[in-house]
């Protein structure tokens, strides 16, 4: 595949200094098969990812610690996968990118199992950070080998497809997770989550084609993809939209509760309006990618800054704070497809660096998202993190607007 002209690198590699990079022929059929094992990949991850968040209160009370201990699986799972994405490509850069893949599913199984046998914190920790290294290899990873499954002109579809999994693990984790923990027990909802992985795996055995590794994965491309204007700004993007994203996102239930006084069942139904929103921005995101990335990772932020722009002002209104909250998923939707269809064609030579770097960048977006929103809650209120959200939101828009070329 040729470099697109929206990813035109400002530096190049050095020839006297290492190898020029292959780059894989481009694909002329599809393999929607591969593709859709993908999409079982990424939402059994999420699926997992989600679930102690859903299960906290009887996994804490049966493992003999707090809420607040319990709830640190979840910082494990982030942290270790923030420093597994850029670094698992060039680990694995001579293993054929299928068996690292089955590999990544395998530690979503083992994780699972872990966890649904844990006897201590730590055994649940540890549950965790087998998890945050097959999600930061995943994420990272699927991108730069959706590339490779599907012809170029078909890549924003692929890769709405795949993250479809994330918008129907978004929609049904949470709420199932505490349905089947309370119905099973919460050892049993992980035990589920392994069987999931069991399935994919073997639905990535029988679709996944052998995909030679590139050898382009070293520290040295991370640097490379760093130096790339077009990935500058990729990046720049995803801190504000994330950062923003989780800074209301985190204390949506408290504002819920407190501006427009909403009850729990009510609060329950605005937040599936949230998910469900979010998985038709998730399709129509990939649609505009499909004609123009610009477009694409600009109108998304826009969406969202909007979205803010009515909470903070008719929130106090039950029908303004819905319709704020389903617009904001669906704003939000739109921003996986668009920012990882944006960073592999802004360099798919080095796609698996790009995508490493863009998992951090999510990752540490979310972290100080959710730090500078509990400041601003504590000392402002809490229509602070929404006003934060909004404007991080429009200078996303901003930024990618005004810096990127029309063509």
């Amino acid at each position: 595949m040729s470099q697109t002209a929206i990813g035109v690198a400002d530096a190049t590699l050095d020839d006297a200094a290492s190898p020029a990079p292959s780059v894989p022929k481009e694909r002329s059929d599809p393999a929607w098969g591969a593709v859709l094992s993908l999409t079982l990949g990424v939402f059994g991850l999420v699926t997992t990812e989600f679930l102690p968040a859903s299960l906290l209160t009887p996994l804490a009370t049966d493992l003999g610690v707090s809420e607040g201990a319990a709830g640190q699986a979840v910082t494990a799972t982030a942290v270790v996968a923030a420093v597994t994405a850029p670094t698992l490509a060039i680990l694995t850069r001579t293993i054929d990118r299928r068996h690292v893949m089955w590999g990544l599913t395998v530690l979503l199984v083992a994780s699972n199992l872990l966890a649904a046998f844990a006897t201590s914190l730590p055994m649940l920790l540890l549950a965790r950070v087998v998890l945050g290294v097959g999600l930061g290899g995943f994420w990272a990873m699927s991108g730069a080998i959706a590339m490779r499954l599907v012809p170029a002109a078909m890549l924003p579809r692929a890769m709405s497809i795949i993250l479809t999994g994330v918008s129907v693990a978004t929609v049904c984790a949470a709420p199932i997770g505490a349905y089947l923990g309370d119905l099973w027990g919460w050892r049993a909802t992980f035990l589920l989550g392994a069987v999931i992985g069991v399935l994919t795996l073997a639905v990535q055995l029988a679709t996944i084609p052998r995909l030679p590794p590139l050898d382009v994965a070293s520290v040295r491309a991370l640097f490379d993809v760093g130096r790339n204007r077009m990935i500058r700004i990729g990046l720049i993007a995803i801190l504000l939209v994330a950062s923003g994203n989780f800074a209301g996102f985190t204390y949506v239930r408290t504002f819920l509760e407190q501006v427009p006084v909403l009850d729990i069942e009510t609060i329950s139904l605005v937040l599936l309006a949230f998910g469900v929103a979010g998985f038709f921005g998730n399709l129509a995101g990939g649609f505009v990618a499909g004609r123009s990335l610009r477009l694409a990772l600009s109108l998304a932020p826009l969406i969202m800054a909007v979205a803010a722009l009515i909470l903070v002002i008719a929130g106090a209104s039950p029908l303004f704070a819905a319709i704020g909250i389903a617009l904001w998923g669906f704003g939000f939707g739109g921003v996986p497809v668009s920012v990882q269809t944006w960073m592999i064609r802004a360099a798919p030579e080095q796609a698996e660096s790009a995508g490493g770097l863009m998992v951090t960048a999510f990752q540490v977006a979310i972290a100080s998202g959710a730090v500078f929103g509990g400041l601003l809650v504590d000392h402002v209120g809490v229509l602070g993190p929404f006003v934060l959200f909004g404007l991080a939101a429009l200078s996303a828009a901003i930024v990618v607007a005004l810096l990127t070329p029309r063509h």
